[in-house]
């Protein structure tokens, strides 16, 4: 058969591909072009805007508070990747085995938070940290460990651990679905000579489906690193970055300065900060995670 004979033309493809082309430059590449273009200006929304040219990038760098939302962005991070990535990748393998029964129901009950609104989730997990009629004490005051209650939200040591929980819970799903697909490409017969070879699921796990989800596991984290570098939502609802600014991470930082304090030129240049950041760590990942091992 030839194939070129099936091949569409150019102007075919240009056709189908525009409108969704179209779409992400006016959603995406506009709207960076434009905070860009804001970032060089002392401007608090109204007519003035004065041209200070890399002067809020000056003060960027400078700013305290900005890099202490940057270093609660990272530890979400790690703890993300613990626990969304960690977490979605032993219940993929369960889930795979021979162990787990009703697969299909573990599968909807894990993947139902994903679908939840941010907002939501932050609500529900709010109620679930209450002092007073918080789910979380209740259980502590009934298995008699009223020590280990303490104020979740509240305590600038815990907090941000705290509103971490909440995400790596919402998020187990989107991961173990990427797993799962991963998984089921994965030829039968290698876990066959694996059993017949005697491995448990623990080596199976470790010595046969890890290494085969490399390049898997290495897109997972990176957007694991992504998704929690834009983190807002759920402590905004949780906390508002309190107590103080213990929990404020650096999207809650832009929009404190652009919409709360009007200062919307550095409000943009906190924005095009923590793009910068994310590719940094994304980069960062990628050299410490090596290359494809697929790779001859």
């Amino acid at each position: 058969m030839n194939h070129k004979l099936m091949r569409p033309k150019t102007e075919v493809l240009l056709g189908l591909l525009s409108p969704g082309l179209l779409i992400y430059c006016f959603i995406v590449v506009l709207p960076l072009f434009v905070s860009f273009r804001y970032s060089l200006f002392d401007w608090s929304g109204g007519i003035n805007m004065e041209f200070v040219g890399l002067g809020n990038y000056i003060d960027l760098v400078q700013d305290g508070d900005f890099w202490f939302s940057f270093k609660n962005n990272v530890m979400i991070i790690m703890l993300s990747i613990l626990g969304q990535v960690g977490i979605a990748f032993v219940v993929s393998a369960l889930l795979m085995s021979k162990l787990l029964k009703w697969r299909e129901f573990h599968r909807v009950v894990i993947f139902l938070p994903v679908v939840l609104s941010a907002v939501v989730i932050g609500f529900l997990w709010t109620i679930i940290y209450s002092k007073d009629m918080g789910l979380l004490n209740w259980i502590l005051k009934a298995l008699h460990l009223e020590s280990f209650i303490i104020p979740w939200l509240d305590d600038p040591r815990y907090v941000i651990y705290t509103v971490t929980i909440p995400l790596i819970w919402q998020y187990i799903g989107f991961y173990l679905i990427i797993f799962m697909a991963a998984m089921q490409s994965i030829p039968k017969d290698i876990f066959e000579v694996a059993d017949i070879d005697g491995a448990t699921g623990i080596k199976k796990a470790v010595y046969i489906t890890l290494p085969l989800l490399y390049d898997t596991l290495k897109v997972a984290i990176m957007l694991c690193i992504a998704g929690n570098m834009k983190v807002f939502d759920h402590i905004y609802v949780m906390t508002g970055g309190g107590p103080g600014k213990s929990s404020t991470v650096m999207a809650q930082y832009a929009y404190d300065n652009s919409f709360v304090m009007f200062k919307l030129g550095y409000g943009s240049a906190i924005s095009i900060g923590i793009l910068v950041l994310s590719l940094a760590l994304i980069l960062l990942s990628r050299k410490l995670m090596g290359g494809n091992k697929n790779e001859a």
